[in-house]
């Protein structure tokens, strides 16, 4: 135990002070990307219902951003596995183009009727910017590194606010079993930040009402375990199926710019064959309608296998937004059989689908409390941690480690070594 109590709390201000401006300044530029990036999507969406003819071109704009990325943006194809590499295993700056690109890319995807989210875009911009203040202010290669979980707090923050969810994200996404708590003062403050800024542009978020949480009872949390479970499954079926689609397109298509191409001409194809208008895009009126009426129950299947094909095939944008339609539609379906209120459900499904994909149980927990209101935490913390436990050892970012297994004790890895390691073994 220290005998000197003050002066080591004194030596902390200096810190705190720095860290705060510079979280501070992160958050700002986070927040005015999220704010671009909402604007723009929301003038993409509102275009592409005026005119529903544009997703004729969706094989015209797939050929075009994979002919932008072929020729100028390979080094920052990677995306948010860019970051996290650089984050646990720092190598060179975050090139300055990863920024415009991806909302270019993004922006083309929602315009032209790809079904892709935007939280990927948005984090992207965030930590391209955070990482650009870093090397503005010469920060050492630590605090680097904690400069970017900063920018990917403040971009998650940001884009659907959810300060406290996004600063744990921040946190949280980077391995598997373990959080840096050396990083929680400036990914707070910028998630913070960086959530006022939307808002104070006139940038609303959706709101999503669950009306009614029933008292917990066995009856309801064996539930919320149920679903649990089914979300995890679901989680990483959806993981699993955009890292193989991609796998698929590389291999079978050498040449680049043609893979979105093609891509794009299956999702026009699967669109009309089915009439599929409402997997198309962001999908955030069918997410609304999750939480107030019955649904389809084959809803979340037609937005999975929409997102999978979308982004499998070299289109740019998020993942998290689908896994929220996907959830919530998973969960108003599994209304019709599980004793609680579809509301309820869809709620669960919206966060726990995501936290079985992403490996976020905290952050997601921590969503739906901001999102639903705190008398839904027991139930979010179910779900979330069970979805969690049985989505496996995959996830959509395969530049996640493994620092401690699910199940046990594990090397530290990326989740694309284990996979390889996993296929190696079974030849």
């Amino acid at each position: 135990m220290k005998k000197h109590f003050f002066p080591e709390q004194i030596a902390l201000l200096p810190v705190i002070g720095r860290w705060l401006l510079l979280a501070t300044l992160v958050g700002v530029l986070s927040g005015l990307a999220s704010a671009l990036l909402l604007a723009s999507l929301d003038w993409a969406t509102a275009t592409r219902l005026r005119h529903p003819w544009l997703l004729y071109l969706l094989p015209v704009a797939g050929l075009a951003i994979g002919w932008i990325y072929h020729r100028h943006g390979q080094s920052v194809e990677a995306g948010n596995n860019l970051l996290i590499d650089e984050v646990h295993d720092a190598k060179r700056i975050v090139p300055k183009r990863m920024g415009p690109m991806i909302l270019l890319g993004t922006v083309v995807t929602h315009l032209f009727g790809g079904s892709a989210g935007r939280e990927g875009t948005a984090v992207q911009m965030s930590g391209a910017l955070a990482d650009h203040v870093a090397q503005w202010c010469r920060l050492s290669k630590e605090d680097r590194r904690i400069l970017l979980m900063a920018g990917i707090s403040g971009g998650f923050a940001s884009v659907f606010g959810t300060p406290l969810a996004g600063a744990v994200f921040g946190l949280e996404v980077l391995a598997i079993g373990r959080m840096r708590y050396d990083a929680i003062f400036p990914c707070f403050v910028a998630a913070i930040v960086s959530d006022q800024i939307p808002g104070m542009l006139g940038i609303a978020h959706t709101h999503y009402a669950v009306p009614l949480v029933p008292p917990a009872s066995l009856l309801t949390l064996g539930a919320a375990v149920l679903a649990g479970i089914a979300f995890g499954i679901v989680g990483m079926l959806f993981a699993n199926l955009t890292h193989s689609t991609g796998r698929w397109f590389k291999h079978h298509i050498k040449h680049a710019p043609l893979r979105p191409m093609i891509g794009g001409a299956l999702v026009v194809a699967a669109a009309m064959l089915i009439d599929g208008d409402k997997y198309l895009g962001l999908g955030i009126p069918t997410i609304v309608d999750a939480f107030a009426q019955p649904l389809p129950f084959y809803d979340f299947l037609g937005k999975l296998g929409f997102t999978v094909l979308t982004l499998g095939s070299g289109f740019k944008g998020g993942e998290v937004t689908p896994l929220f339609y996907i959830g919530a539609t998973l969960g108003n379906a599994l209304g019709y059989i599980l004793p609680l209120p579809f509301p309820v459900l869809a709620g669960l499904g919206f966060v726990a689908v995501f936290a079985g994909a992403a490996n976020t149980p905290i952050a997601s927990t921590i969503m739906a409390i901001e999102l639903f209101g705190p008398q839904i935490g027991i139930y979010a913390g179910i779900a979330c941690v069970l979805s969690y436990l049985f989505s496996g050892h995959t996830g959509i970012y395969r530049a996640q480690r493994i620092a401690h297994a699910k199940h046990g004790l594990q090397p530290e890895k990326k989740l694309a070594e284990l996979r390889k390691d996993d296929a190696d073994a079974s030849q």
